[in-house]
């Protein structure tokens, strides 16, 4: 792995997760090709359990690429709030004003020729067979803004360890991490048209619905025709990227 842009910091972090993701999980890890190896992109990702940040983020470390995570602004703060700023993170602030921010730091982040990480569903899903949920449309906003590749990523696993809203199960015997990257979302169609909340709608669908069709590969059933719209959280101060 390369260790061009990643930083001392984000190499003895990663250290240390490292051996917590070898002991909670088998990895089933693939796609990584799909990874670009240069310039900014987006990882658009699922999110079905409070563990599964730990679990994708090494994945994608290891592929050369450190994810840059949204984490609320109040944990910049402190050590671990410089922390956070030496791993080049981005701060989310609850509120309009707070999101649009977020979203320009990411676009910023993204020219810059970093990876960020997007979780389009904006909260863990609450779809009660666990499928994506309909995506908000922050992230097509990005992407649309920057023209980058957004590169659909599906995972399954950390939720049988830790499920949403729920109680931690046992650790062993371990739950095997999947990750399954697919090629960049096709976003073609929506050059030259002009930006609005009906284009990042569309774009958005787009890319839930690579997403979907990932994961049913890896869960290897049927995805359903249409995703559970988002709802209040379950948890209030579950905002991983509640963007847009």
């Amino acid at each position: 792995m390369p260790r061009r842009k990643i930083g001392i910091t984000y190499r003895t972090m990663a250290s240390i997760a490292r051996p917590i993701v070898w002991v909670l999980f088998r990895r089933d890890w693939a796609g990584a090709r799909h990874i670009p190896a240069d310039g900014g992109f987006i990882a658009a990702v699922n999110h079905n359990s409070y563990v599964d940040p730990l679990a994708y983020g090494y994945f994608q470390y290891t592929t050369g690429r450190p994810p840059r995570f949204f984490a609320k602004q109040t944990l910049f703060k402190g050590t671990f709030g410089r922390l956070l700023h030496a791993m080049k993170h981005i701060p989310v602030a609850r509120g309009g004003a707070g999101a649009l921010a977020a979203l320009e730091a990411a676009a910023t982040a993204v020219r810059a020729g970093e990876g960020v990480v997007f979780y389009p569903e904006g909260t863990l899903t609450r779809d009660p067979d666990m499928w994506p949920m309909s995506g908000k449309t922050g992230i097509a906003r990005v992407a649309l803004e920057t023209g980058c590749p957004v590169i659909p990523v599906a995972q399954w696993g950390a939720n049988l360890l830790l499920p949403p809203y729920g109680k931690m199960g046992r650790v062993f015997p371990r739950r095997t991490h999947q990750v399954l990257v697919g090629p960049p979302v096709d976003l073609s169609r929506f050059a030259g048209r002009e930006p609005g909340p009906e284009v990042w709608r569309e774009a958005t669908e787009e890319i839930m619905a690579a997403i979907t069709s990932l994961l049913s590969e890896i869960r290897a059933i049927p995805a359903p025709t249409a995703p559970v719209a988002p709802q209040s959280p379950a948890n209030p101060d579950d905002v991983p990227a509640a963007i847009a």
